[in-house]
């Protein structure tokens, strides 16, 4: 379609590409790691492509690597046609090596030569290092690669863009008592150096992009099984941890057999291997056929193991899994469609979860965790638009985020929601036919959804994709009859500051308006593509309550008139859908904070949850509970007031769900006891029979850290959390030396979450200097310094100057890693204040200290502050500053 080529040409212009006279065909890859130097040599021969006769140079990516010889040969070489290099020319800022020869390369295809050596870095990034423990305690070292999205020219130049797809042939060259693996199964194994040394060759890999290449060596256990279609996956695990590895094994042979149906094609390597990784920056990376993790996010215990992180492992599983089809074997054409990778995989990890454990509820639990964290963020002006605009690779960097996740799979699960389950899936099905092992843009998913659906799709997502932001949906007339309710709507940009916008700021989206009442979700959908639209409902009772955006399928919030929301209030009892009970108070707080609703009706609101039972409405309710702590915690008064208020909303939880966990419990009850005592610890760690309680389990707990019974996972972070609000130094030692024992990075990560909690300055402090000392990893040491900044308006205070005075030592630390490091420890040490002037202050000191690729990750934290210090204005202005408001709850 023109539109499409039109479309297709202008987003191509401006990228920052690779020369395309000279494409990469085939890469032989040999490399040889020494662990003791931390240095590798390296080896490789490319297959090319020349298709100009004026080419006498190829430039390629690399980074952090030194070039030893390089030569050029054409596929029909005589003898002496091979051309060395004459000059080797490497660009520090732009990442690339270029390779000059004496004479123009003959068009066609030749072999590209090149001989090299590299770092085995510490920063988690490229090929590197790590450390671990095997089973008699010994320190040792292992290796593995995390190439996405710009590290595989940190082991071996490349073409390193996601469209320059090739088949990789890899040799690793390992000390032979450890094992080594890549994306592919073994071809040949060969000894060497006296039985010291291993040569492993590799099986060709299929066509592929550089960022999906792999490989990993060290001293591993594993545990294996066959997928019903034959496909053999292994879980590698820590020396001794084995057993850990079968939660995620039987997560991932039942997934793989599902998504092999769902797409309609087979997953296409015959083997899938999964491993634990050490150090690791990311939750995981889908490198095809070796799929990579952080232990946490793969190894469960069975016995310690909490339901929250069973599901988490489940979850980070699918995930990566639903890459294996979307995003390896059909590829994004370059970083501007991310979403493409990240949107639908957020979708089908949850959907291959429900598949596997309905009782878990997760198409429930989307509404409070991928959307929640979608439109929190798309909420604000310095969000951007799921198909961003990308220049430089590097720009990508920034959009690893809750857009191109969480509103990526939300626009999914409302284009299923529309076009029903047929159209949808036949149109992926025939998407990955067409397009396997090449790359595609937006549209191609759009046309593919066309043809199955015969709608419109391109047009009507248009606004969904290209746009920033999400539409508010206000209520702006009704007219109730006896049998049905005729509404008028009008759409328009929601902020989350309720900022006013300018007339070249109108923005409309074609929403499809979904509707439910008592009697459940109407069959019915309206369309509305422009700025007005009236929508007719039936009603079963002249009394009855309407709910717009039923089971919240569409990423937008909705303000509804008085008579609604006080009809909607009478009916949270019989409103069925727990997305839905959800989603009224989400939108109601967002609401607030904008000005939009007032205050009053909020709290009034949330006063009609107090006899609410699901877990899933819970976290909703935790949600916007927390947020109002965090808002008010700077006006004492209100903050007493509205402590006393949820404390009340949060001891009716105890009647719900008790303390003690019963083995009969279901996965979402476990859920709830854990919320239940976050939530005490947040606003009853006061109450002497919370704190009683939590005594009791803590000193059982230090008599035997193994007793689950007592102190279940749920629960263990938040109950240390309650002891050192009310302790002292001797409680904190206590949690503290958990961390030296516990015996998997689960168990110490309560630690982490809970110790910035003691109340005393001086335990603060220490925190913080424990956590940046190097004896918690780097992929952690961001945990302990958000337990402080989160922990009372002195806890931000002081995790703010401390960053700020050791700002040279946290760079040097993160130093060329992940900037997903840095956005962490930002967010963990800055991001709790609430104040237009703290925005200006950790503005001006980013200003005096810039860091690049964290600029979006600052400007959106420091505009949500703003936005927090305007909420609070708006409470100081309301009744809620009054004690009769609250008395009247």
């Amino acid at each position: 379609m023109s539109s499409n080529d039109g479309t297709k040409s202008s987003k191509a212009a401006g990228r920052v590409l690779l020369p395309s006279e000279v494409v990469p065909v085939r890469y032989d890859i040999k490399l040889t790691p020494n662990l003791e130097a931390f240095t590798f040599d390296g080896e490789e021969s490319i297959d090319i492509d020349v298709s100009s006769d004026a080419v006498n140079s190829v430039t390629l990516h690399a980074k952090e690597l030194c070039f030893i010889s390089a030569s050029y040969t054409p596929q029909n070489q005589t003898k002496g046609e091979t051309m060395e290099a004459t000059e080797i020319n490497l660009n520090l800022k732009a990442t690339t090596v270029t390779f000059c020869f004496p004479s123009n390369l003959t068009i066609g295809a030749g072999v590209l030569r090149i001989v090299f050596s590299g770092f085995l870095n510490n920063q988690m990034a490229g090929f590197y290092r790590s450390k671990y423990t095997d089973i008699n305690g010994v320190s040792k070292t292992m290796a593995s690669t995390q190439f996405e999205s710009l590290d595989a020219r940190r082991a071996f130049p490349c073409w390193d863009e996601p469209a320059a797809k090739a088949v990789f042939g890899i040799t690793l060259v390992v000390p032979a008592h450890l094992t080594a693996f890549s994306n592919m199964p073994e071809r040949a194994r060969k000894t060497l150096d006296g039985g010291k040394m291993c040569e492993i060759q590799y099986l060709d890999s299929p066509k592929m992009s550089s960022y999906l290449v792999a490989f990993c060596l060290g001293e591993f256990d594993h545990v294996s099984a066959l997928t019903e279609n034959g496909v053999l996956v292994k879980v590698y695990t820590p020396p001794g941890k084995g057993a850990q590895g079968m939660f995620a094994l039987e997560c991932a042979t039942k997934s793989l057999d599902l998504y092999d149906e769902f797409f309609g094609i087979k997953y296409p390597l015959p083997k899938l291997d999964m491993v634990a990784i050490p150090e690791f920056a990311m939750g995981a990376m889908e490198n095809w056929g070796l799929v990579t993790y952080r232990e946490v996010d793969l190894l469960i215990d069975d016995v310690k193991a909490s339901s929250s992180q069973k599901q988490r492992v489940c979850t980070v599983v699918t995930h990566e899994l639903a890459h294996q089809w979307f995003g390896n074997l059909v590829t994004m054409a370059w970083w501007d469609d991310l979403w493409l990778n990240e949107g639908f995989a957020s979708w089908a990890e949850n959907y291959a979860a429900h598949a596997l454990f309905p009782k878990w509820r997760m198409w429930d639990q989307f509404t409070t965790g991928h959307l929640a964290a979608a439109l929190r963020l798309d909420a604000l002006r310095s969000s951007h638009p799921i198909q961003v605009p990308i220049a430089h690779a590097e720009e990508v960097e920034e959009v690893f985020d809750a857009i191109s996740y969480c509103k990526g799979g939300s626009v999914v699960k409302m284009i299923r929601a529309v076009l029903g389950k047929t159209a949808f899936q036949q149109g992926l099905a025939d998407y990955m036919h067409k397009y396997q092992y090449s790359n595609t843009e937006t549209f191609h998913l759009w046309d593919a959804w066309e043809l199955a659906s015969k709608m419109p799709i391109g047009e009507m997502m248009k606004s969904w994709t290209e746009q920033m932001g999400f539409p508010l949906l206000t209520v702006v007339d009704e007219k109730w009859e006896d049998t049905s309710v005729t509404l008028t709507v009008k759409q328009s940009w929601f902020l989350s500051d309720g900022s006013e916008l300018k007339l070249d700021e109108a923005k409309t989206w074609c929403i499809p308006i979904m509707t439910c009442t008592a009697a459940g979700v109407q069959s019915d959908m309206t369309w509305m593509r422009e700025e007005t639209a009236q929508v007719t409902i039936p009603l079963n009772a002249a009394s009855d309550w309407v709910k717009l955006n039923a089971n919240q399928e569409v990423p937008m919030r909705v303000c509804y008139s008085k008579t609604m929301i006080d009809r909607l209030s009478d009916g949270i009892s019989s409103m069925s859908s727990p997305a839905d009970r959800a989603g009224l108070l989400a939108d109601s707080y967002a609401l607030v904070k904008s000005g939009a609703m007032q205050p009053e009706v909020l709290l009034k609101l949330l006063s009609s949850y107090e006899s609410e039972t699901d877990c899933i409405v819970w976290e909703s309710i935790e949600s916007v509970l927390g947020g109002l702590h965090s808002v008010m915690s700077d006006d004492d008064a209100m903050a007493a007031n509205f402590s006393n208020f949820a404390k009340k909303i949060v001891i009716n939880l105890t009647n719900v769900v008790s303390w003690d966990a019963s083995p009969s419990d279901e996965h979402l009850t476990s859920l709830l006891r854990g919320a239940m005592v976050r939530l005490l610890s947040k606003f009853c760690a006061e109450d002497t029979n919370v704190v009683n309680e939590a005594k009791t389990r803590f000193q059982k707990f230090l008599e035997n850290p193994d007793d689950v019974v007592a102190l279940p996972s749920d629960m263990r972070g938040s109950v240390f959390a309650i002891i050192l609000k009310s302790g002292g130094s001797e409680e904190y030692e206590s949690v503290l030396s958990y961390f030296e024992t516990a015996t998997d990075s689960a168990e110490r990560r309560h630690v982490f979450n809970s110790l910035g909690y003691a109340p005393s300055p001086k335990l603060k402090l220490r925190t913080l200097e424990w956590a940046t000392s190097g004896v918690v990893k780097l992929q952690d040491f961001f945990f302990p310094m958000g337990a402080v900044g989160r922990s009372s308006r002195a806890g931000r205070d002081i995790s703010w100057k401390f960053y700020q005075n050791n700002f040279e030592k946290i760079k040097g630390m993160i130093g060329k890693g992940s900037p997903s490091l840095m956005d962490a420890c930002i967010v963990n040490c800055c991001g709790a204040f609430c104040s237009k002037s703290k925005a200006d202050e950790i503005d001006a000191f980013f200003t005096e200290n810039p860091l690049p690729s964290s600029s979006r990750k600052i400007t959106q934290m420091t505009e949500n502050m703003r936005a927090n210090g305007q909420f609070l204005e708006k409470l100081q202005g309301s009744e809620l500053t009054k004690d009769a408001f609250w008395s009247s709850l």
